[in-house]
């Protein structure tokens, strides 16, 4: 009798086991069938948009030449606004990018910009060189070593002409940053000759 009652004990304990591993299984095959079912929309979340078009409306509000940077079609902008800082009240035109790498790079030109405005922008890092791209003298702020959290300030050139500072910063290469900067080469100039003149 004992031995008949080990036995049904057994048999019930690995049927619960049993029963375990196959609503595992078929757990696991319903998640498999919906990951492979369900479609998925791969695409960038982001919508990309004309900032040429907003730097039209923007050129209005400002009283120095706007960056405006002619860029292939690998390259897409997902955001271009006018922004005002909340500490020093400096005035920048912003242009988000997606470069040709699927990094971020943006361009900030601020306008009669003070020093305090360029070190909150660049995340209170430091300089780490300097750089000439079409004549043009840029500090570098190569921060992509950094241990602290520098935000989309990874890489970063800044210069000054005329009224403007112009910033080029993000996560992509110094290769990218460098063409981004070399695109602003002609608006840098034009201030530079403005404020000569």
């Amino acid at each position: 009798m004992a031995r008949k009652a080990q036995n049904s004990k057994n048999y019930r304990d690995s049927k619960t086991i049993r029963n375990l591993w196959v609503a595992v299984g078929v757990t696991v095959a319903i998640v498999a069938l919906m990951v492979f079912i369900v479609p998925r929309d791969d695409s960038s979340r982001l919508q990309s948009i004309d900032y040429r078009s907003v730097a039209v409306s923007a050129q209005r509000t400002l009283p120095v030449p706007l960056a405006v940077p002619e860029l292939p079609d690998t390259w897409s902008s997902n955001v271009a606004e006018i922004r005002t800082a909340s500490l020093d009240g400096v005035t920048s035109w912003f242009i988000g990018l997606i470069t040709p790498s699927k990094q971020f790079l943006s361009i900030t030109q601020g306008v009669d910009a003070n020093p305090s405005w360029l070190v909150n922008e660049m995340q209170q890092t430091i300089p780490t060189g300097t750089v000439n791209i079409d004549g043009i003298d840029w500090i570098v702020y190569d921060n992509r070593d950094s241990d602290r959290d520098v935000g989309n300030v990874e890489y970063a050139l800044t210069t000054e002409s005329g009224r403007s500072t112009f910033i080029v910063a993000g996560t992509a290469t110094p290769e990218e940053a460098a063409a981004l900067a070399s695109t602003l080469t002609g608006t840098i100039e034009e201030q530079t000759n403005e404020a000569t003149s």
